[in-house]
């Protein structure tokens, strides 16, 4: 097992790669660098291999997929997740890991945001994306996570290991914040410094793409994870729109008492019937989830126990 695991997911990053495997050589010398390479057409393996890192490799496209396979293959006390960009100082490795190895963390997520994100990151709908989605998590959790999308990350073996990853590409981080704090983790912010790719390195990640996926992934978790808030608010949602086509029927009848406007009051009663149905459905899968927590707990325990086990091998 590994002290310290750094995972560096990479696609076509030869500009830049070989710095950052040197750099966090020097910073964290009893790390293993670990690069997976995903289907770069430009030598990064190569650059990575010559430059001192495990080099593998991951044929599916997508950053989800090379960190579900990252987790699976390597053990150790400590991952440190960074991008091959150059664009996370290295400076900020060494308290990233500490809080993991000396303060029991389970994740200490790399602030961007308080620091340099909004001066250096030139792309204005990334920074309003960041800030919205930030916005939204912390509201459905009532938390107070300060950058969700940060790919600058430290893990302990028990997160890594019990971590469902789901998403396939930049999306990722955004299901690791909601994971974490729907199971109760421990967390810590730890502010970070950022600064923009290199000019000529290019950006992978797709702004308006990849934003409708990482909107979606809340609204998936949030169906998923909380079902009775889900629910709830569609079932809301419905009665609304329901009164809405049922009252002037109702004032009709009243002054006529004649209801000519059949379709609508077969529409507003659907509504309310499946506005009864969603909230049914929002108590049922909640005692689900409520299950499922209880069994996550006792696969903590689990993989506690096999943490100990291989550590004091």
């Amino acid at each position: 097992m590994d002290k310290i695991a750094v995972l560096i997911p990479c696609y076509n990053e030869s500009m830049t790669i070989e710095k950052v495997i040197k750099d966090f050589k020097k910073e964290l010398p009893e790390a293993t660098i670990y690069v997976y390479d995903n289907n770069s057409t430009d030598g990064t393996d190569k650059i990575a291999r010559n430059a001192g890192a495990i080099v593998r490799y991951e044929r599916k496209q997508g950053k989800g997929n090379v960190i579900r396979t990252m987790f699976r293959d390597i053990d150790a006390e400590c991952y440190l997740m960074v991008d091959g960009d150059d664009t996370y100082p290295v400076e900020n490795a060494r308290a990233l890991c500490d809080a993991v190895l000396n303060r029991s963390v389970d994740m200490a997520i790399g602030d961007r945001l308080s620091s340099t994100y909004f001066t250096e990151n030139k792309r204005p709908f990334h920074n309003f994306g960041n800030v919205l989605v930030r916005k939204l998590i912390n509201k459905i959790y009532k938390s107070n996570i300060r950058d969700v999308m940060t790919g600058y990350r430290a893990f302990s073996y028990i997160f890594v290991k019990t971590f469902p990853i789901l998403s396939k590409g930049f999306e990722l981080e955004t299901e690791m914040t909601m994971h974490s704090l729907d199971k109760n983790m421990n967390l810590e912010n730890i502010i970070v410094d950022y600064r923009d790719r290199p000019n000529g390195s290019i950006s992978k990640l797709k702004t308006y793409s990849d934003g409708v996926k990482v909107i979606k992934t809340i609204i998936t978790f949030l169906k998923n994870y909380k079902p009775t808030k889900f629910f709830n608010t569609l079932s809301f949602l419905q009665i609304i729109l329901g009164s809405a086509f049922l009252i002037p029927v109702i004032i009709e009848f009243i002054n006529t008492g004649l209801v000519p406007k059949i379709p609508t009051f077969i529409v507003s009663i659907f509504l309310f019937i499946t506005a009864a149905l969603s909230f049914v459905i929002g108590l049922v899968l909640q005692s689900i989830v409520n299950k499922s927590k209880q069994d996550f707990e006792i696969t903590l325990n689990d993989w506690k126990y096999k943490y100990n086990t291989i550590k004091n091998k």
